[in-house]
């Protein structure tokens, strides 16, 4: 609703409702001007003003905050001396970092839980006031932790508390009205977090928690909990030997055989593709002198994130991007407007230091392969390629059969060039999202520091969001190292360049692929395709045959030659998820044949091998031409 009074319309959201006739019980935040604002805030004079009740998406933030300081709450009634660091909501519920005298353990949870659901019953009034650094500092003069953070904010900088009950906690919101619209709560695990995620800081414990507004919401949650523990990357990439790591490199994976057999079927899918659709591939160093980077304007916006070493004395960067080494590649020799658009193409291997209390299997780590590309391209190129790209993004995601939804980012407040090359840039994306009629959502300051992006988040089996492609237009890059093409005018011009990239990072996408599958991977994608198992040792030569004959025409088998009776093998073999088995004895001997078993269905008959090999080739083949005709 627009706001078009000249005067404040209301002192807090309460009495916003109240204006407009509505109930004003439920309600716990306001989203105003598209910001989520606490509800004790003050309506300002023509505002756009949405109110948000506790059934409402945003609601969940505000309560999962609000269950975070009834985590301290319950700490503090529970273990007096407990030292309170910071408890934020999170995507799927929230947590308190805290110092105990006695250390805390996973069978002191169901108490700590317990009065929390108290302190919900009590229904305390939460009251929020603001406080000089003075009061501030006094308030918390036994809580060392905030006041660490209040002597650390700036000069000037707005400091509130809010109370509930005896309870007063450093925050800036928001909260809702009272502890009793908590509807719903569970605490859920342990973890050990370095204050301020820093190394060398005290170590605290971090306990996790989540709430929702009634207990069908938590119910439902905690089902899709179980179901994602079932689906977790980490478990089925251990069970079925895909990747490991090590503490020699951590947040480094190293890939197993499987895991090799699974990610070479994507790159090399993600190869011919990009034949395809016309683009070069190209390899940039890992390692690059520190001046380049320098120039990027990565050293100044990313060297924090980044692993330096020195060669001869001169200092190097290992790189986080691939982008100024695509940029060395174009100006490797000349170029005319003939020659473009120019895409290269690259499977890159990038380093970025990560905190080891962020690091998460595949889906965050410290070395990962991005599949970038950059698109050098003229003006008038611009809007057609980047079309094009938003085809080759969608094309793939349906191989996979991922829905996803677009995020526009824009100018963020470290941004690199003029205002005016930002909107051209801004207004271009807009303008081929439009066109081709792409829904959208606007994600304003959050586009990259050279450029604004299109963000793609992938949808997987449970709802899930994850970001992976990107499209970054950028206009400062190619000013910064100079690079140019002959025009038709036969005069130097400045291209534009398109970043791209479609998985994100390889390692990212077999994260969220073996998650989707739950291990259980397509025909084309499995790490063993087929798996021979011969009933007695007097049938294994016939077993090495046949996987071999399988080998020879293009699929990925093996024999399982292991002592045992054909009973184990047979369970071992759906424990590893293969999709087909070829089980061999005494008939399948005499008749060159083999006994199909496919995985989820069970046995499906003899036949012929060599016949078994065309009619698993030709799914291969199917398989493809849907992808293909997609």
């Amino acid at each position: 609703m627009a706001v078009e009074n000249k005067r404040p319309l209301a002192k807090d959201a309460l009495a916003f409702a109240q204006m407009r006739g509505e109930a004003a019980d439920d309600v716990v935040a306001a989203v105003v001007d598209g910001q989520l604002k606490d509800w004790r805030d003050p309506i300002p004079e023509g505002a756009s003003v949405r109110l948000v009740h506790l059934n409402d998406p945003e609601a969940l933030q505000v309560l999962r905050h609000t269950a975070a300081h009834l985590l301290a709450q319950a700490a503090l009634r529970l273990f007096p001396g407990t030292k309170l660091g910071t408890g934020p909501a999170t995507q799927e519920g929230f947590y308190y970092d805290m110092a105990f005298e006695t250390p805390l353990t996973q069978a002191d949870l169901p108490a700590l839980e317990a009065e929390m659901q108290h302190i919900v019953t009590e229904r305390l009034p939460i009251d929020r006031r603001e406080v000089s650094r003075e009061e501030a500092l006094e308030l918390f003069a036994q809580q060392p932790f905030k006041c660490e953070i209040i002597s650390g904010l700036p000069e000037g900088a707005r400091i509130t508390v809010y109370t509930q009950g005896g309870f007063t906690d450093l925050c800036a919101g928001p909260h809702v009205q009272h502890t009793g619209q908590v509807g719903a709560l569970r605490l859920l695990s342990l973890a050990g977090a370095y204050w301020r995620g820093k190394a060398g800081n005290p170590m605290l414990t971090r306990v996790y928690g989540t709430a929702f507004a009634d207990e069908t919401a938590l119910a439902r949650h905690l089902e899709m909990t179980e179901e994602a523990k079932r689906r977790d990357h980490r478990v089925l990439g251990r069970e079925l030997k895909l990747f490991t790591f090590v503490d020699e490199a951590p947040g480094m994976p190293i890939f197993l055989p499987n895991g090799m057999a699974l990610r070479n079927t994507l790159e090399s899918f993600w190869r011919e593709e990009h034949r395809l659709a016309g683009y070069q591939e190209i390899r940039t160093p890992m390692m690059m002198n520190r001046s380049l980077w320098e120039r990027s304007g990565h050293w100044d916006h990313y060297k924090d994130n980044m692993y330096f070493t020195d060669v001869e004395g001169v200092p190097y960067a290992v790189k986080p991007m691939n982008c100024p080494g695509a940029i060395l590649a174009y100006q490797s020799e000349s170029h005319s407007y003939r020659d473009l658009p120019l895409r290269y193409a690259e499977l890159g291997l990038v380093h970025r230091f990560e905190l080891s209390g962020t690091l998460h299997g595949l889906l965050r780590v410290r070395a990962f392969t991005q599949d970038d590309a950059h698109l050098f391209v003229t003006p008038d190129q611009m809007e057609a390629e980047l079309a094009r790209v938003l085809e080759l993004v969608d094309h793939i995601y349906r191989v996979f059969g991922f829905p996803y939804r677009v995020e526009l980012s824009t100018r963020p407040q470290d941004a690199m060039g003029s205002e005016e090359l930002w909107e051209r840039a801004e207004a271009a994306l807009k303008q081929v999202l439009e066109e081709r009629a792409v829904p959208y959502t606007l994600n304003p300051g959050e586009g990259a520091f050279y450029g604004p992006k299109i963000d793609f988040h992938i949808q997987d089996a449970l709802g899930r969001f994850w970001q992976c492609g990107t499209v970054q237009l950028d206009f400062q890059m190619p000013e910064k190292f100079a690079i140019e093409y002959i025009g038709e005018d036969n005069q130097p011009h400045r291209p534009i360049v398109i970043h791209r990239a479609i998985f994100g990072s390889i390692e990212r996408f077999i994260a969220i692929l073996t998650e989707q599958y739950v291990g259980a991977f397509p025909l084309w994608l499995a790490p063993v395709q087929v798996k021979v198992l011969p009933i007695a040792s007097a049938h294994e030569a016939y077993a090495r045959h046949v996987a071999q004959y399988f080998v020879e025409h293009g699929l990925r088998a093996v024999a399982d030659l292991r002592d045992g009776k054909i009973g184990q093998k047979i369970r071992q073999a759906e424990l590893e998820k293969v999709p087909y088995m070829a089980v061999v004895g005494n008939k399948e001997l005499d008749s060159q044949s083999v006994a199909v078993r496919k995985r989820g269905v069970g046995d499906v008959g003899p036949q012929p091998y060599r016949a078994f090999t065309e009619e698993l080739l030709d799914e291969i083949r199917r398989q493809r031409q849907r992808r293909e005709a997609k």
